[in-house]
Formats: C-alpha cells, sequence, structure tokens
C-alpha cells in the first residue's frame, strides 16, 4: 500500500466549500492508498504549524507528499512545505490552483522556482495552467483534469420560457457575486417572473455586500449559505440557467458540475476559462464584469429556440474526461 501526505485546507467542517483535499483525497483512499491530511485548522497560523509537524512526522513512511497550491496567501504554505520536503529528501507533488497562479509565479519569480523546479512533478488540473507554466519554464509538468464522480449529476428536462438563474461559489471578491444581481436586475425589467439562487459559504464581505444590494435595489434573491453537492445537486433541478461571474478563473468545479447536470453555462470569459468553454459551442461566454453582455446571453437562451438544448447537450458531452473513472488512471499510474 502506498502511504501520501497531503498538504491543503481542509476546512469544509468550519462551513468552507470542500476543496481538492477532500475530494483527491477521498477518491485516492478509495483506490487504496493510505492518506494523512493537514490541516483542518481554522486559523492560519495553525494550520501552517500543523501542515509543518505532520512533514516532520510522516516524512519517513510516505511515498509522496501532495501539496495544493494555490496564489494568494497560501502560496507560502506551498513554499515552506515544499522546502522542508527538500530538506528531509521526501518526494513532492504541487497540485495547481487558481486562476491567478500565473500571475503569482511572475510576482514571485525566486519563490516560484524553488517550488516547482525542485518537484518530482507538477500537476496542472487545465490546459490553461500547464500551458502557462511551460511557457514560464517549467518542465515537469502533468495534466491530469480536476474531477467529478459524473454518475451523481443526473440531467433534470428543463423548460425555457422565464430565466430561472442559478450561482454557485464561495461569496469572494475573485468571484464577483454583485455581479449575479446586477445582472438578475437587468433580466426582471423582460422577465418579471425570473428568479435567482446564489450558493456558497461566506469567505470575505463580499457577501454582506451582495446581500445589501440586493436589499437596496428590492430584488428578491434567495441565498443559501453552503450546501452539500447533494443538496445544490438537488436544488438544481427548480433552476434552467447556470451563471459564472467571476473574475479570475482555472476550471470551476462548479461549472463542471452544472455542465454535468445539463444546465447551460453564461460566464465570464477569463483565466482558463476559455479552455473549458467555447462561445456558442457548448456555453455563452462575455467579457470580465459586462452586466448587459451576460444579461443578453441569457436572453437568447429563452428567445432562440434550441439554442439552450444545444448548449446543454454539448456541455454534458464536454466534461465525459473528468469523471473519476478516467480520471483515476492518471493518478493511479503516477502515484504507484
Amino acid at each position: 500500500m502506498k502511504h501520501l501526505l497531503y498538504i491543503g485546507n481542509k476546512l469544509s467542517n468550519h462551513g468552507y466549500t470542500s476543496t481538492s483535499i477532500e475530494t483527491l483525497g477521498g477518491f485516492l483512499e478509495d483506490e487504496g492508498f493510505h492518506v494523512f491530511y493537514a490541516s483542518s485548522k481554522k486559523n492560519k497560523f495553525l494550520r501552517m504549524c500543523e501542515m509543518i509537524f505532520k512533514t516532520f512526522k510522516h516524512a519517513k513512511k510516505v511515498d509522496y507528499v501532495l501539496i495544493d497550491t494555490y496564489s494568494t496567501k497560501n502560496f507560502w504554505y506551498a513554499f515552506i512545505i515544499s522546502q522542508l520536503c527538500r530538506m528531509l529528501r521526501v518526494k513532492y507533488i504541487p497540485k495547481l490552483h487558481g486562476g491567478n497562479l500565473p500571475h503569482r509565479i511572475v510576482r514571485s519569480k525566486f519563490f516560484s522556482d524553488l517550488i516547482f523546479n525542485n518537484a518530482h512533478i507538477n500537476i496542472a488540473p487545465s490546459n490553461y495552467l500547464y500551458e502557462t507554466f511551460k511557457n514560464s519554464g517549467y518542465t515537469n509538468l502533468k495534466y491530469i483534469p480536476n474531477t467529478i464522480e459524473l454518475e451523481m449529476y443526473k440531467q433534470c428536462p428543463k423548460e425555457f420560457k422565464t430565466p430561472k438563474l442559478l450561482w454557485v461559489r464561495s461569496f469572494s471578491k475573485i468571484y464577483n457575486p454583485e455581479m449575479a444581481v446586477k445582472v438578475f436586475i437587468k433580466i426582471k425589467e423582460s422577465f418579471p417572473e425570473a428568479k435567482i439562487c446564489m450558493v456558497g459559504p461566506k469567505k470575505d464581505d463580499s457577501y454582506s455586500k451582495t446581500v445589501k444590494f440586493a436589499h437596496k435595489n428590492n430584488v428578491d434573491v434567495t441565498f443559501t449559505g453552503k450546501l452539500s453537492k447533494e443538496d445544490w445537486i438537488e436544488l438544481s433541478k427548480d433552476y434552467n440557467v447556470f451563471i459564472n461571474t467571476t473574475h479570475f478563473d482555472n476550471t470551476p468545479i462548479s461549472v463542471i458540475e452544472a455542465m454535468a447536470l445539463g444546465l447551460p453555462v453564461v460566464s465570464t470569459n477569463v483565466g482558463g476559462i476559455p479552455y473549458l468553454l467555447q462561445h456558442n459551442d457548448n456555453a455563452l461566454l462575455v467579457n470580465d464584469n459586462d452586466v448587459e453582455d451576460m444579461s443578453n446571453q441569457i436572453k437568447r437562451l429563452i428567445n432562440e429556440s434550441n439554442l439552450a438544448q444545444s448548449l446543454s447537450e454539448k456541455g454534458k458531452a464536454s466534461v465525459k474526461n473528468f469523471d473519476w473513472e478516467v480520471v483515476k488512471k492518471q493518478w493511479v499510474e503516477l502515484l504507484v
């Protein structure tokens, strides 16, 4: 049996969205790997301390250390743990996350080189990050996509008489949740019976700002807070358009999940999105923060016969290769 230490933010018990450490970690356990984890501490300093402690504790017994690597403050977790792995002579594998990571490797090139040039291999979950890292001179790269269990996502028949918008993301500035409400206000001008539901945990003050903006403009927005995957899949049956309003992105799981459910997707065309979605083919795309165009694209789904059905079918077909039953072969081949 192979032993792994997985370093990342294991924070779903604190009300945050599950991340790769919980999803991929669980999948790997199901495949027979013994996985140690760090960390589920909510406090960032304590989380870092536990990551360091467990790296020391398990270094001699694990075959690899997987490190979820982000672009913001959590980048420094990856830097510290990767250098500790080098000192302890244990192979480490950064798993790259975040649409803003390309900017991080430019801003912090010295530290990035120390992490990525010395890794056993770097895992890019999107062609966007793969190409960006390759063009930045990193050669020890492998593309393994983010993954879902496709059988969980049963398509439900939809009617497209009135827009019923679904937004699923953490409430964070980079995901631009207020834009969703602005789009909804525009949609209501043409479709007074339209509705919107926003699903996700609070990550910063963008939640309170979005709620206040909705109240100020006297629009009825359903805010559910964090839901389990099963609960939001069930909720999705009542909605017919998935909107993604982010400023930065990589290959968002929520968008992949929406496509698997057969929901037509209208998204900002940022970061890695154009590597996943193609305008007028498997989704509809608009420029960053373009409220007017996103509203118009949503209206197209109602006004143009067969467009929604075509996007739904092509979207679902696009995500077949993200199924764990397909992707797991690459992880097992890498880690065994």
